[in-house]
């Protein structure tokens, strides 16, 4: 026997020829193929991201466009008759790459703008037209499942649709990355926490952006509060309870001398918030009439 005989005799099989061998039998509906799938991984056939992906990718193809929308009401819009100058601070502050441009209201979609455009604007003011630099605007209805969104995304090289309702009216939007958010768990952006930057970081205005993470005695030493921890450990749980359910972004609540704002969340958890303190009650402005 050659060296090199000898070398292939002793090649490890290919992960998919381990999984293939796992499978021996067909599943008959999807929960017993996922009791096969947790039972690769308790082989260690599959590691734990793996499982994650294959899971989330199953559970995509039963949801639909409304599980996972952006609300109407939640929505970032920039209208066609403003001025670059009187938008351009509100693109600053939400930091999204793209923004529905509406006319007279939010069922009058007029395009989509992608903020790179407005360095054209800064480039040349007097030729800049707002109307001429907008990509056309895809509908979706609340109905479409996820799976089938994501294909057409692909295919069109799109990356946010408006949602409309049965009656074509305009119910919020869905992009690309809450689509793979559902796969893969959340997708950070280069405006995310970085894993080695500090829980609390100050933000202009006497806002502090913060981890949902952020353990609330922490909290507490950094801004001066006093919330109490025996029943939640982080200011993730805290926002949770005051909502009594799961907020969506861009939804806020108050909660003792702070408000609370959702900057990035997902069907699952909550992950970054904004906080900023609220102005103490003016004197009187309690007492009774």
């Amino acid at each position: 026997m050659t060296q090199e005989t000898s070398d292939r005799s002793v090649i490890k099989p290919t992960l998919l020829e381990r999984l293939s061998a796992f499978l021996t039998r067909e599943p008959e509906d999807r929960e017993e193929l996922l009791e096969i799938l947790h039972g690769a991984f308790e082989h260690k056939l599959l590691d734990a991201d793996a499982l994650s992906i294959i899971e989330g990718a199953l559970q995509v193809s039963e949801m639909t466009v409304r599980d996972i929308m952006i609300p109407r009401a939640q929505m970032d819009v920039v209208s066609i008759d403003e001025d670059p100058v009187q938008f351009i601070p509100f693109v600053l502050e939400t930091r999204h790459s793209r923004f529905p441009v509406i006319g007279e209201n939010k069922d009058d979609i007029v395009g989509i703008l992608l903020a790179k455009e407005l360095l054209n604007y800064y480039a040349n003011r007097e030729a800049f037209n707002l109307r001429d630099t907008l990509r056309p605007a895809v509908f979706v209805p609340e109905s479409k499942r996820l799976n089938v969104l994501l294909r057409d995304f692909r295919a069109n090289r799109n990356h946010i649709a408006i949602v409309v309702d049965e009656y074509g009216g305009v119910s919020g939007l869905v992009t690309i990355e809450d689509v793979l958010e559902q796969i893969v768990g959340d997708i950070e952006d280069e405006y995310d926490f970085d894993e080695a930057e500090d829980n609390i970081i100050p933000e202009s205005g006497g806002r502090y952006r913060l981890k949902a993470q952020t353990e609330i005695a922490d909290f507490n030493q950094a801004l001066g509060a006093d919330f109490a921890d025996d029943e939640f450990n982080t200011v993730g749980g805290l926002v949770l309870q005051a909502f009594g359910r799961l907020p969506k972004r861009g939804e806020a609540t108050n909660i003792d001398r702070f408000r609370f704002k959702v900057v990035r969340a997902d069907s699952r958890r909550i992950y970054t918030l904004q906080v900023e303190r609220l102005a103490p009650p003016q004197q009187g402005e309690n007492d009774d009439a």
